[in-house]
């Protein structure tokens, strides 16, 4: 099943007329941000081949990515690893939403939120879609451009602390990086409340 555009048009029909897909990317991984995109598509400028990002290659995605930064408003925002430990991963994960859908050049009036929940505290009416990525060309959209920006900070991170295959593994905890946790410790990038490395602080 391919995302497309019917949660948007019902919208449309009920009179909003700038409607923000928005996800997140990096609940999962053991270091880093949790990241989370907010896009609003110009009906008439749709690119082709939007899909989830997980469902998309590397060089697609990018070249989505550019496309998508010329026609459409595109605004991507983090909850740092700090938020994260002092609110939890769901409500971090909605503050990154909350801000992505500040960031916009221009206010949506209405939003589309992947999951099954609105996050709290927004100031606009909107839809949570449960496998959003996946039936929401907007939410797709916002999919890759989180998924985009979130592996380029996990880029620059593995410069900084080579060693933890952050390049590769986008903080996730892969068999290396698990390998050097136990090895090298962890960095102030990791999440200390995330069960595999609370355990090894707790050992240590």
């Amino acid at each position: 099943m391919l995302p497309d555009f019917s949660f948007e048009d019902a919208a449309r029909a009920r009179g909003y007329t700038r409607i923000a897909g928005v996800d997140e990317v990096g609940r999962g991984p053991l270091a880093g941000p949790v990241t989370a995109a907010a896009v609003v598509l110009d009906p008439a400028r749709i690119p082709d081949g939007i899909n989830d990002s997980k469902q998309l290659s590397r060089k697609r995605r990018e070249a989505l990515h550019e496309v998508l930064m010329e026609v459409a408003d595109v605004s991507v925002a983090h909850a740092t690893v700090a938020e994260i430990e002092e609110h939890n991963i769901l409500r971090a994960s909605h503050i990154a939403m909350r801000r992505a859908l500040a960031g916009l050049r221009v206010p949506a009036d209405y939003c589309l939120i992947d999951g099954n929940r609105l996050p709290e505290g927004l100031n606009l009416p909107g839809l949570p879609v449960v496998k959003g990525d996946t039936r929401s060309l907007s939410i797709a959209a916002a999919s890759i451009m989180a998924k985009i920006c979130r592996d380029c900070v996990m880029l620059s991170l593995a410069q900084q602390h080579p060693g933890y295959g952050w390049e590769t593994n986008m903080g996730y905890g892969s068999k290396s990086h698990m390998s050097a946790l136990q090895k090298l410790g962890p960095t102030p990038h990791h999440r200390r409340t995330f069960a595999p490395v609370h355990k090894m602080l707790w050992q240590g």
